[in-house]
């Protein structure tokens, strides 16, 4: 155990935690005063057997959906939340960014909230004395620190309390959501100072949404769905993971899970596997291991990237766009893109009557739907020539990913003009996720790709 106790700064044991459901009120009376003990109430698990450990130093993240138990596991880590059963052991002084306005009293100026927070923590006044001015540069709210937080927006509101947790140099860091709100010049400072406390040896644990903050800054993810830890290992592949949550595609999950566990137990150990046919992209048949002339192996794209399941989809039938998929620089099929790299969208279409001219599309929009980039092969020149029934295309569209980072997503279509009539054969709205991971990210919504040059005279 003194071995354990300083290689982990957290360590997670087979953690639940299980709140009783009463249908209505007079129910959880009925059920203390039962002489028979008799329960009116069912069982909820918020969080049902998580076990994981935080070595000291490293910067985890955990991901999941809305209700997998990922803020529920950072409460209980915090002593905010007691577990119903398990056992949570914690080596290191915590400082915790979690839900906004907690541990403030919001009847308190910032500055009595600072000391407050900062004895809570173990601080003297003293020392808090000498940290304070720090607190104050960052947070950037001049005179409102000497007002009640109440009267605070939510944004100098999370600038006290993101400026009070980084800057009374915490062993471990917890942070929920909370680089979320605020400017973008406030985030990327935030970001900044956490980049600057993780290279000093602070441990971080962190929940976030944004996947291009987990990929950049996570040693190792935490994967959680419904109160169940699914998997835990290195940043992008359980991205690729939660993709699957996020789809609906939990069967694919499932499989890749259990092909890992089998890959763990040992090669002695693999059952030998019968031949599988699978589509190819010329309407023939593929088994295991063969491979497509360009060396591609055999199989559907869109069955090893991220497709949404509740895609909107239309058209007359005439054409129908039967795989996708999209490759990074290096030829690998993935919805994580890294900005300022070459990325292929790749289109696979089967036609089921003859079509004078069509048209292939794709998309790219942000989260509110605004469209931001995208083209086509007759504005691209690359027009199509009259096709015949039971023709197939390949369609690539090859480019450079200038979009900051962040989440978006992939349209794309078959369509043609008749009689002087738009016409869409095959339309996919929102079909897949694109996750751009960046390193520099600039205004706006795309990268100028400035070359700047400063010559003092």
């Amino acid at each position: 155990m003194p071995e354990e106790k300083n290689k982990y700064a957290i360590s997670v044991r087979d953690v639940a935690k299980i709140y009783r459901l009463y249908e209505k009120p007079i129910d959880r009376l009925k059920e203390s005063l039962s002489l028979t003990h008799k329960g009116y109430h069912k069982d909820f698990f918020a969080l049902n057997g998580i076990s994981f450990t935080v070595e000291k130093g490293q910067t985890v993240g955990i991901i999941g959906t809305n209700g997998s138990g990922k803020s529920t596991i950072l409460k209980i880590i915090t002593g905010v939340l007691t577990p119903t059963s398990g056992e949570v052991s914690v080596n290191g002084k915590i400082s915790a960014l979690l839900e906004l306005g907690a541990g403030f009293n919001m009847d308190y100026t910032g500055i009595e909230n600072i000391y407050m927070n900062g004895t809570m923590m173990g601080y003297t006044k003293k020392e808090m004395d000498a940290k304070l001015q720090e607190i104050l540069d960052f947070a950037e709210i001049g005179d409102f620190v000497y007002q009640p937080v109440k009267t605070y927006s939510s944004g100098m509101f999370v600038r006290l309390a993101f400026a009070l947790a980084i800057n009374v140099e915490p062993e471990i860091l917890i942070v929920d959501e909370a680089l979320s709100v605020g400017d973008v010049f406030f985030q990327a400072k935030c970001y900044r100072r956490m980049e600057e406390i993780r290279q000093s040896g602070t441990t971080i644990l962190m929940v976030t949404h944004d996947m291009g903050s987990i990929i950049k800054y996570c040693d190792k993810v935490v994967l959680l769905n419904k109160g169940e830890f699914i998997a835990e290992g290195s940043a992008g592949h359980m991205v690729d993971l939660y993709k699957k949550i996020l789809a609906g595609q939990m069967e694919s999950l499932n499989a890749e899970l259990a092909r890992e566990k089998e890959a763990e137990s040992g090669p002695e150990l693999h059952a030998e596997k019968p031949d599988v046919p699978m589509s190819d992209f010329s309407g023939g048949m593929l088994k295991k291991d063969e491979k497509e002339p360009d060396g591609r192996p055999g199989g559907l794209m869109k069955e090893q990237i991220t497709i949404n399941a509740n895609r909107t989809e239309y058209g007359d039938g005439r054409a129908e766009i039967y795989d996708l998929g999209l490759l990074d620089e290096r030829g690998n099929l993935t919805n994580l893109l890294l900005k300022g790299e070459m990325f292929t969208i790749r289109e696979c279409i089967r036609f089921y009557a003859d079509i004078e001219a069509p048209i292939f599309t794709y998309t790219i929009k942000d989260k509110k739907g605004t469209d931001l980039t995208g083209t086509n092969t007759m504005y691209e020149g690359a027009d199509i020539k009259p096709v015949k029934r039971g023709d197939e295309y390949v369609v690539e569209f090859t480019q450079k990913m200038n979009l900051q980072g962040g989440e978006y997503l992939l349209s794309m279509s078959c369509t043609g003009f008749e009689q002087g009539e738009h016409v869409v054969y095959h339309r996919l709205y929102d079909v897949a996720n694109i996750t751009v991971i960046s390193n520099k990210n600039t205004v706006g919504i795309y990268d100028m790709e400035s070359q700047v040059t400063a010559v003092k005279r």
